[in-house]
């Protein structure tokens, strides 16, 4: 455990705040999870690196970690500002598949990326739909004072609550063009908390409600969650950055309402003391989004020949408040790197870690990545810090193992779990398979010995010509090239 004061950057208040827990020795997260309607792209899984990480740190700060993510399968509509189809009818509707089975089967996509990307389990996956029940009471609870009721639902009123938008700094009229005009609301920022199903329709994820039959609105189930597992207030609320600009100060009017408090001065009022956000990741090709077929999900890094490590070490290489630029360069880089330090730390595999040892050569190191994982999760600094650490020469193994450990821990690469041979991995392009380069390794082997060096030379530029880069002298033998 760190003895360095925790720092955050609220994004409520703006400000970077010291951690100071709701119930002491505690910590208690909520995660806004994916809606399971469609795989989840790289940039998605980005929240939740950045959510891995910020867990990971709480714990090694020592608090008891509470972490919730939420399986939004229903309510969730084709545009953020409550206007268009419900993503989950839809897809379900394009695949004629149950909705069901269309949740079961994105749910489990995500699950795998999860594991991929070494994300740890939350304390609990909660999925939307267990919670009807509980939605209904809380809707009925605020309805009187916070809701009216239209004919395609019930709608919260935001004037009704303090400081509404403050999360998004008010919504800009930029803003309010993502948000549907339904005739009759009375501002443009109301929102659906009920969505009745339209006459002569029937939906395949449809209940009775005092409002009619329908389904909840997608803000109102995290309100409904997260008060439900953490209780009003819990300490830290994380998503990516577009949440915080229609769903959040929506959720956050939501639970005003139901906990009966007043403004956003107090940052308790809003559910949460601390709302976390994270930067958006850019593609320049257009790739991000869903609707453009081959879309970037962690399984084309895979198929490419990327081990789904190096694209965690991309997130972490830049600060999660920092926008990133994906390419496929810097992927490359960033594998490249993370080789390197499992090449270093594989020669500490033998040595038994020490974790009561103290040496003089690494408290610079610990020092640094401490007030750079204490200063909002520096990691960039942070991994600049272990790969000093790897670096230090002529000290017992067993105590920079130790050290590494205990870096390695919140940075989630599980490096003394992973080898070199583990970041080999052959593209789905490769026309040649593993079993076929061994034997051509082989028979170079016996040209070398032969002085036959021609054939040696021809059989190096057939690999090379498959994408294999021979590496004479090096334990591993070979690797992709990418």
């Amino acid at each position: 455990m760190s003895d360095t004061d925790l720092r955050l950057f609220n994004s409520l208040t703006r400000e970077i705040e010291p951690f100071i827990p709701v119930h002491p020795g505690e910590a208690r997260v909520y995660t806004c999870g994916p809606t399971v309607y469609n795989y989840p792209h790289i940039g998605n899984m980005r929240a939740y690196v950045f959510a891995d990480v910020l867990g990971r740190t709480l714990s090694w700060k020592g608090y008891k970690l509470t972490h919730v993510i939420n399986i939004t399968d229903v309510g969730h509509l084709t545009d953020d500002g409550d206007a268009g189809e419900d993503k989950m009818e839809k897809m379900a509707a394009e695949k004629a598949q149950s909705i069901w089975d269309i949740a079961k089967h994105y749910t489990e996509a995500y699950w795998a990326d999860v594991k991929a990307l070494n994300i740890r389990e939350p304390a609990k996956w909660s999925v939307a739909t267990d919670y009807i029940e509980e939605m209904l009471k809380f809707a009925k609870s605020i309805a009187d004072k916070h809701c009216y009721e239209l004919e395609s639902g019930l709608y919260f009123d935001v004037s009704t609550v303090e400081d509404y938008g403050r999360l998004a700094r008010a919504v800009t009229e930029e803003g309010e063009g993502r948000i549907e005009t339904v005739e009759g609301k009375r501002n443009a920022a109301d929102f659906a908390i009920w969505r009745k199903t339209p006459a002569g329709e029937t939906r395949q994820m449809e209940w009775d409600s005092p409002w009619g039959k329908g389904a909840p609105g997608w803000h109102l189930e995290c309100s409904v969650m997260g008060e439900k597992l953490l209780g009003f207030p819990f300490d830290i609320h994380t998503g990516g950055i577009d949440h915080r600009e229609i769903h959040h100060p929506n959720e956050i009017a939501q639970n005003q309402a139901f906990c009966g408090c007043g403004g956003l001065s107090e940052a308790t009022n809003s559910g949460a003391k601390i709302w976390m956000h994270n930067n958006f990741l850019v593609e320049r090709s257009g790739k991000m989004s869903k609707s453009s077929g081959e879309f970037l999900r962690l399984q084309l890094l895979i198929d490419k020949g990327y081990h789904p490590l190096a694209y965690r070490m991309m997130c972490l290489q830049a600060h999660y408040r920092s926008e990133l630029e994906f390419s496929w360069e810097g992927l490359e880089a960033a594998l490249t790197r993370l080789k390197r330090i499992v090449m270093a730390v594989e020669r500490l595999a033998d040595a038994e870690a020490q974790p009561e040892a103290e040496h003089p050569k690494f408290a610079p190191m610990l020092a640094k990545f401490e007030e750079a994982m204490a200063d909002d999760l520096n990691t960039p600094i942070a991994l600049t810090a272990l790969e000093e650490a790897l670096a230090v020469k002529k000290v017992d193994t067993g105590i920079k193992r130790a050290v590494v450990e205990a870096m390695d821990a919140v940075l989630g690469f599980d490096l003394f779990a992973l080898t070199r041979a583990d970041l080999r991995i052959r593209p789905k392009s490769a026309s040649i398979t593993e079993a076929e380069i061994d034997d051509k390794l082989a028979r170079r082997k016996e040209a070398r010995a032969e002085k036959d060096f021609a054939t040696s030379d021809a059989l190096r530029d057939e690999l090379a010509a498959k994408g294999v880069d021979v590496m004479d002298g090096d334990p591993l033998g070979w690797e992709w090239k990418l």
